[in-house]
């Protein structure tokens, strides 16, 4: 059975078989086109799609951000762990803030200038601090800027 339509279009002699038969014919080619989906479901389908393409690739892009955060703090904690210098216990404690807490370190006399003249600088590493020279408190601020403290910098 037929379009009852295109039945009453034959027998009136409105339309020939032929253009039935294209009509047919182009019917069933838009249906294989859009999946047997009307143009309107077919266009939410591509929408859907290009939406959940633009969620993915924003979290890739978080992704591939956290990646790059987590090792920039790995490479400063391996250089504070290389270029630290041994503390003084027995030195005299050099003050400090940090977040509004004095803090304090002990260090000898000779490190305690060096550190105010800008030549050492004070790193957090974990819960501590250590002291590395200013070249490399210079490659750990440009890796992680809140591992240094102290660093009077000559501008």
């Amino acid at each position: 059975m037929g379009n009852p339509l295109q039945e009453q279009l034959l027998k009136a002699g409105l339309a020939s078989k032929k253009q039935a038969k294209k009509a047919e014919h182009e019917k069933r080619i838009s249906r294989k086109q859009n999946d047997g989906k009307s143009p309107d479901v077919a266009n939410k389908a591509r929408e859907e799609q290009a939406a959940k393409e633009q969620r993915n690739r924003e979290l890739n892009r978080e992704r591939l951000e956290e990646a790059r955060l987590r090792e920039q703090k790995a490479q400063a904690k391996q250089l504070i762990e290389t270029n630290r210098l041994p503390k003084d216990v027995r030195g005299e404690p050099y003050h400090f803030a940090e977040q509004n807490k004095i803090k304090r370190i002990f260090v000898s006399e000779e490190m305690a200038d060096q550190l105010s003249r800008g030549q050492l600088a004070i790193v957090k590493l974990g819960a501590g601090y250590e002291v590395v020279p200013a070249k490399a408190a210079r490659q750990i601020a440009s890796r992680d800027k809140e591992a240094v403290i102290v660093f009077h910098e000559k501008v």
